[in-house]
């Protein structure tokens, strides 16, 4: 059955801006003493708010992180994203035939309102999603919470039960089965045990993500 909203995630859904965020990350969390993997970073921090790093890396420290921290990582994770962010391969063909079908759509992203105008400008997704983007910085609680997914649901007018998300993360997953929604998770570079332990139904294809939301293919098509 195809749901009445489908909520999009923003990195690792719609951008593939996982691998220039973290080894950024990785680099800048290494310079303040504490020796981390742009793998590890992934398996830590994918999926959750910026503030949830820094909170993160305060603990191991013991200590605040330099006021500038914060700013001097989104310089240079935006820098990278301008050099190289590419759109996730299919995913622009897959919203298409969603829209095509009449199916509304959103995103909702632990990234800021600022970061997500960014990464979908650099990678023409922008003009998919009007004023339909939500950022975690809207609600209380970041994923694993559900918060996000509720509020986006509110917003565009439709019962979280009738919802979809496509997610990539656990932290993503886990919120938006907490939320009640079905879970649509690609598991294309993420552990896909641990997506379905989860609650996600995986795949690792967009080209297969209208079929999965219940669209048929015939139809959401271009006559010609």
């Amino acid at each position: 059955m195809t749901p009445a909203l489908v909520i999009f995630d923003c990195d690792g859904v719609l951008v593939d801006s996982e691998t220039i965020a973290n080894r950024i990350m990785a680099e800048t969390i290494t310079a303040t003493g504490i020796p981390i993997t742009l793998e590890d970073c992934r398996a830590r921090f994918v999926g959750g708010t910026l503030q949830r790093v820094v909170d993160t890396v305060e603990e191991w420290l013991g200590k605040p992180l330099p006021a500038s921290w914060k700013t001097d990582f989104e310089t240079r994770r935006n820098a990278a994203f301008r050099e190289g962010l590419q759109a996730i391969s299919g995913v622009a063909a897959a919203i298409e035939k969603i829209q095509q079908n009449g199916t509304p759509i959103c995103v909702a992203s632990s990234g800021s309102l600022d970061k997500m105008e960014l990464t979908l400008g650099l990678t023409d997704l922008r003009r998919y999603f009007g004023d339909s983007i939500f950022s975690a910085s809207m609600v209380a609680r970041g994923k694993p919470h559900p918060d996000i997914f509720l509020y986006a649901a509110e917003q565009m007018g439709q019962m979280p039960q009738n919802c979809a998300v496509v997610e990539d993360s656990l932290l993503g997953t886990t919120a938006g089965m907490a939320a009640g929604m079905r879970v649509l998770a690609y598991a294309a570079e993420t552990d896909e045990d641990a997506l379905v332990a989860a609650g996600g139904q995986t795949f690792t294809d967009m080209a297969q993500l209208p079929g999965l939301l219940g669209i048929d293919e015939r139809l959401a098509e271009p006559a010609g």
